[in-house]
């Protein structure tokens, strides 16, 4: 039981101390999060190896607009969106900071639920319109479009007013005759 335990934190160790060397090969100290996004998604950047500069610069014709990157300790942290009308395909990313610059590159998958063939629309909002019936607004909007009180509720009432005419009517004449 023992080495077992022991082989598998040294696995984990290695796997956890391998994962930034990976990224950092990869795309030359750039990683981007989420890794592969669709047009529209908003991603964040981490560039890493940029000792000599606080801040920094990243472009690409995927980006809406260019990344302002800031940090601290060689490591420089930036967030932007993916451009909606983007086909799917591999886009060049260059990132300055300070004297180093760096590519990379980002590959924009195709959004999920939409062929080739279809146009990029966004799909309609599944959330409720204004007016919402909630609360004292769902409230008002029924009485506002129930009738009034007819015959019925008018009958109803009266009789009620009579039994507790009556109830009143029967209780003082109890009382009057148990004070005599």
């Amino acid at each position: 039981m023992g080495s077992l335990r022991l082989t598998l934190c040294a696995g984990l160790l290695g796997a956890v101390f391998l994962t930034p060397a990976a990224h950092a090969a990869d795309g030359g100290g750039v990683a981007v999060t989420p890794s592969s996004p669709a047009p529209g998604t908003d991603v964040s950047l981490r560039v890493s190896g940029c000792a000599s500069s606080r801040t920094g610069t990243a472009v690409s014709a995927a980006f809406v607009a260019e990344v302002r990157l800031a940090g601290a300790d060689g490591t420089l942290v930036g967030e932007t969106r993916v451009r909606t009308e983007l086909k799917a395909g591999s886009y060049d990313v260059k990132i300055s900071c300070g004297d180093v610059s760096r590519s990379g590159a980002l590959t924009v998958v195709e959004a999920p639920g939409l062929s080739s063939e279809a146009p990029t629309q966004p799909a309609p909002y599944a959330s409720p319109v204004a007016p919402v019936p909630a609360g004292g607004g769902g409230t008002a909007q029924h009485l506002a479009s129930a009738a009034g009180p007819g015959t019925a509720h008018a009958v109803t009432g009266l009789v009620l007013a009579g039994v507790a005419a009556g109830a009143v009517v029967l209780r003082r004449s109890r009382r009057s005759r148990g004070s005599d």
